[in-house]
């Protein structure tokens, strides 16, 4: 089997679990600013799936691109740390407050440049979002196969790949030729831990506006190590139309975020009856908490 050039959809996203008041700007965009990040966690099952290929045939290669502020940069090392081979990062100001659609065409813009690929893999979708939509997005825009709701992939030929989807009434069993797009669902292997010598290697690698605060040991370590630079690409870079990217190539505008707080207001206790048992279920389903 002949070595695969994948790469990998990767996002950092706000910590969901920790939204304040200062979560959203006046505009209607994520204040990224005043949130805590996180590796967006069906984005890691995505990298463990293009490691675990990596695993199985060597001389495979993983790229993985992301897309963001500065501090996303965080992203592509926690992949170095875990084996990817390279990393990409996608910022300019110029892409903030983007949509799916704005997001998703620079996504494939990036991949554009990247030109030679077999296989594309991210996350289901995003916490910070929940939409699903990027990676399709995506697919329909290269022109290429996808595959959704990834579980497993369970064998890899010469012209294609073969994987099992996880669905809501069972799984399936699909193939797809090369190049193709798999969107990977959270009940994949999760990813495994940073492997400490890569960590040693990786931890200085830093993108050039990282390096703009002029520290003379970075700068003179990535002279003595080239591989410690992590390309960072720009509006120019990709050749991004400019009417398509950030607020101005996206339709969708959120108005507001309101953080609810769930209280309780009364308790019962239920013994492990079918009567007792019945009656809760009716009552949930009365007030349309299930069903």
């Amino acid at each position: 089997m002949r070595p695969l050039k994948i790469v990998v959809l990767a996002k950092q996203v706000p910590d969901t679990r920790h939204v304040g008041p200062d979560a959203m700007k006046p505009d209607g965009t994520v204040n990224r600013g005043k949130l805590a990040t996180v590796f967006n966690p069906d984005d890691l099952h995505a990298l463990e799936l293009a490691l675990n290929i990596k695993d199985r045939i060597p001389g495979t290669t993983v790229t993985i691109l992301t897309m963001g502020p500065p501090k996303a940069a965080d992203i592509i090392r926690e992949g170095y740390y875990r084996g990817v081979d390279n990393g990409i990062m996608i910022s300019d100001r110029r892409f903030g407050g983007a949509d799916t659609l704005a997001t998703s065409y620079t996504i494939v813009q990036g991949i554009k440049k990247i030109a030679d690929y077999d296989l594309i893999v991210g996350g289901r979708q995003a916490i910070d979002g929940d939409t699903a939509q990027v990676g399709p997005q995506c697919a329909d825009k290269l022109g290429i196969p996808q595959v959704t709701y990834v579980e497993e992939i369970l064998d890899i030929k010469e012209d294609e790949i073969i994987a099992r989807r996880r669905l809501e009434t069972g799984v399936e069993t699909v193939s797809a030729p090369y190049p193709v797009l798999m969107t990977v669902h959270g009940s994949s292997p999760d990813c495994r831990s940073r492997i400490a010598k890569k960590v040693m290697k990786h931890k200085y690698a830093r993108t050039k506006t990282e390096m703009r605060k002029g520290d003379p040991v970075l700068e003179a370590l990535h002279l003595k190590r080239p591989y410690l630079v992590i390309p960072e690409w720009s509006v120019e870079d990709i050749e991004a139309d400019v009417t398509k990217i950030g607020l101005a190539g996206s339709p969708t505008k959120v108005k507001s975020v309101s953080s609810i707080v769930l209280t309780a207001t009364e308790s019962k206790v239920l013994n492990d009856s079918d009567s007792d048992i019945e009656g809760m279920i009716k009552e949930l389903i009365k007030h349309h908490t299930i069903g």
